[in-house]
């Protein structure tokens, strides 16, 4: 489908899934490198995030354990500027190395968040691993290891990302028609 409809929004393709699939397959195969011989705790920053971690994780080799933490900083198409923790961590993230897994890194207001968060738990190390980077916004506020598309400051739908509740289903990612 070029065009979607959701609730009162039109998008358009963007990103087809066969883009989102070789980015995956391409940052698994730099942690995978980067990692080689060290167990990791992944961490993945839901609802938008389970997507690519799933798909993320099947192409890891390492030894690793998996953390979800669910965190709310969107309403509708705009971020609300604060943050709420829904769901936090629940194992020792000291002396161990960190995987931070987001669908996307936009303002980085959700990311300096959850960094001071796994900082606060003194892990040997923290690495950034997200799918869509939009570098306008962003402007490398943050060291991110791992990226796959780097994308305009645009509102985008589907592989994890919703708008309204809705189209996270999708496998294709879609930006908003202005």
């Amino acid at each position: 489908m070029s065009q979607i409809t959701l609730n009162d929004r039109t998008f358009e393709l963007m990103i087809p899934k066969a883009v989102i699939k070789q980015s995956v397959k391409d940052m698994a195969k730099k942690i995978n490198d980067d990692f080689n011989g060290r167990e990791i705790v992944v961490v993945g920053v839901l609802d938008g995030v389970f997507m690519i971690l799933a798909d993320l994780l099947k192409r890891l080799t390492l030894n690793l354990s998996v953390e979800l933490i669910k965190l709310k900083s969107y309403e509708g198409m705009s971020s609300t500027g604060s943050i709420k923790k829904l769901l936090g961590l629940t194992q020792s993230l000291k002396d161990r190395h960190i995987l931070l897994v987001e669908d996307i890194v936009d303002t980085g207001i959700t990311l300096k968040y959850v960094l001071e968060l796994i900082h606060s738990h003194q892990p040997a190390s923290v690495s950034i691993a997200t799918l869509l980077l939009k570098n306008d916004v962003f402007q490398d506020k943050f060291p991110i290891q791992y990226h796959g598309i780097a994308i305009p400051n645009k509102f985008v739908v589907g592989y994890g990302m919703d708008y309204d509740g809705q189209g996270r289903q999708l496998p294709d990612i879609y930006s908003a028609t202005d």
